[in-house]
């Protein structure tokens, strides 16, 4: 797997122009970030989720197997009649809090986010300059499976960016909880490339 250490994650975030949380003092100034492989017909969980902060000195990194685009099934059945929302990569500035998603605990969608509208109903995803929308479509951060490991991302996401393995994602939110005892129930999401890193 792709896996570039935090000091090289920052560094690309503020090539890029991004944000870089780093209150150390008061610790857990959390980077949420995803990075998309640059395989896009998989319907795997082959991207990652970080969040990474500063402690004692130094970067804390946790990596989690993730998807950050749409499972197979809504590439073929869209969920939206504009076609499949596949997030534009940028960093979205406080987009997400702590709240529900059907009902159990994850981070959801509180601004207006960026997507490719992808209608072709295939099994590629296609990310168009020319079919962006932006708007509040309910793409949130959560998990797959509540007791297992999910190996397919299939009915996992319509475009949201989704954890495979429930303990990972248990963790990610106790780390979000106590960051939002420090700086409030607002997070930011920086969603990268793997080309990026080229």
């Amino acid at each position: 797997m792709f896996a570039p250490q935090a000091e090289r994650i920052a560094a690309v975030m503020k090539e890029k122009g991004y944000v870089v949380f780093e209150d150390e003092a008061r610790g857990y100034d959390l980077n949420l970030v995803g990075i998309r492989t640059s395989d896009m017909t998989a319907n795997t969980f082959n991207d990652q989720l970080i969040v990474m902060y500063r402690a004692h000195g130094q970067w804390l990194l946790f990596r989690f197997p993730a998807t950050t685009d749409p499972g197979a099934y809504y590439r073929l059945h869209p969920a939206n009649v504009r076609g499949t929302a596949i997030l534009k990569p940028g960093q979205y500035r406080g987009a997400y809090e702590l709240g529900k998603h059907k009902g159990y605990a994850a981070l959801r969608q509180k601004k207006p986010l960026t997507v490719y509208r992808d209608a072709d109903r295939d099994d590629v995803l296609e990310t168009n300059e020319g079919s962006l929308e932006t708007g509040m479509f309910g793409i949130n951060i959560h998990r797959a499976g509540a007791t297992a490991t999910s190996r397919k991302v299939d009915r996992w996401s319509a475009g949201c960016q989704v954890v495979a393995d429930p303990v990972h994602f248990r963790f990610l939110l106790e780390l979000c909880k106590k960051s939002s005892e420090i700086y409030g129930n607002s997070f930011t999401y920086t969603l990268l490339t793997e080309t990026d890193f080229a």
